[in-house]
């Protein structure tokens, strides 16, 4: 097995040869307030063991980030975090990493004892606005990328695990509302990227490259490494549309998607692959070099591609379309789509998947089920009737898979509407 191969969720890095077949949790996080709160969130643990076998019936252990986090948060910052939106953990798995999305939070948690350690805001960019869709953190375990998603700031905390120290560098930082590119091109412009907003940053395994969607279209491949971090490949939205927020690697490749969810871009479904071999960390590239193959670009009304995972040693990719209820299923070796997933039916009418991970065992692929007033993306694909955890048996290798249920969560508010928007997921092997 390629020790490579790296698979993504939407949240987090795992290394697949050095954890096959151990015990594993399952963490998920309803991104809606704490119930009476205007903060917080709530985060759902589940053995492996059980969730996998029997998900109706998983018992979860459940932690409200308005209690211990959230306090942490308010004392640090002075502001508690809002929108829990994202989730990773670190490559020895001994920390969480979870992304606030409405307040600009990045909080530090020890994996196994749930105690949050550091919690970190990001700096106010555009108009004053900071965000944190994705922080993501690198293989080697030094630094995590932050997408400082309505500041338009991509942001390094510098990491040591081993300490608990997380030190956000603000030298490392790059402004790409108004920065420009090595080749002289705004990194914000009308006619090439209109709208730089980061939305997940994907660290390649050699830990240096950082492949970084844009929510109006085009795309950066960042040295994470330097200080300040540098461009070293530069896309335009004609190359790689908006939205994107995916990532895998395996093979050599790094497959980044394109999807819709925002009221300027509704609806996308493009999957590009990018060899790592052609990428230079020190000498920038011209633009759009070196070209990306486009596995699919299937841009019809509902769709909308998000979150990945690698199954069966990274020969297959599942990617899932939340707009039309169903996971894309490629071949890596050809670049093919080789089959379509289709999720409604007796498990869910609408289950809307966002974000996958795959069991350390590769038998089970967990999907995060989005609820039906979701606070993130647009309604008219991220509504989903069925919030929880899914999850999917996978059958003939990788190449298919049965919809077997769901961990129902629920967040019912004083006037019995139901708020649970489960997003952020990542699976933690013990």
């Amino acid at each position: 097995m390629n020790r490579d191969t790296r698979i993504l969720a939407l949240t987090v890095l795992f290394l697949l040869p050095a954890w096959a077949d151990r015990p594993h949790e399952v963490w998920a996080i309803d991104q809606s307030n704490s119930p009476g709160k205007t903060y917080g969130g709530t985060l759902y643990i589940y053995e492996g063991y059980r969730i996998e076998s029997q998900p109706e019936t998983a018992v979860p252990e459940v932690i409200d980030l308005s209690a211990d986090a959230s306090a942490l948060c308010l004392a640090l910052t002075g502001f508690n975090p809002v929108r829990p939106h994202m989730l990773a953990f670190n490559a020895s798995q001994t920390h969480a990493i979870i992304s606030f999305v409405a307040s600009g939070h990045v909080l530090f948690m020890d994996a196994a004892t749930r105690t949050p350690l550091d919690c970190i805001r990001t700096s106010p960019g555009a108009g004053g606005a900071r965000q944190v869709h994705f922080a993501f953190p690198s293989p080697d375990e030094t630094y995590v990328v932050v997408a400082n998603q309505n500041g338009k700031l991509l942001e390094r905390i510098d990491t040591d695990f081993a300490t608990d120290t997380f030190t956000l560098n603000l030298l490392a930082m790059i402004d790409l509302a108004n920065c420009t590119t090595p080749n002289g091109a705004a990194c914000q412009d009308a006619g090439l990227r209109p709208d730089n907003a980061p939305i997940c940053p994907i660290i390649d395994s050699s830990s240096t490259l950082a492949f970084v969607t844009l929510r109006g279209g085009g795309l950066f491949v960042v040295n994470g490494k330097t200080t300040p971090m540098t461009i070293v490949a530069e896309y335009d939205k004609a190359t790689v549309h908006p939205n994107g927020c995916l990532g895998a690697e395996t093979a050599g490749k790094m497959y980044i998607d394109s999807g819709g969810g925002t009221p300027s871009n509704l609806y996308e479904a493009d999957l590009y692959a990018f060899r790592l071999s052609e990428f230079s960390a020190t000498t920038p590239a011209p633009p759009n070099t070196p070209a990306p193959a486009v596995v699919f670009s299937d841009d019809v009304e509902n769709a909308d591609t998000h979150g990945a995972a690698l199954t069966q040693h990274g020969r297959y990719l599942w990617v899932a379309d939340r707009g039309r209820n169903f996971i894309f299923v490629v071949d890596t070796f050809g670049d093919l789509v080789i089959n379509h997933i289709n999720l409604a039916g007796a498990v869910s009418d609408d289950p809307t998947p966002d974000l996958l991970f795959p069991s350390p065992e590769g038998t089970r692929v967990y999907m995060s089920l989005r609820g039906p007033n979701p606070l993130t993306a647009d309604p008219h694909v991220s509504t989903g009737t069925t919030p929880g955890v899914g999850v999917v048996k996978v059958k003939r290798g990788g190449a298919d898979g049965d919809f077997l249920g769901i961990a129902r969560v629920s967040n019912v508010d004083a006037a019995g509407v139901e708020r649970a928007d489960v997003h952020a997921m990542a699976v933690r092997l013990k």
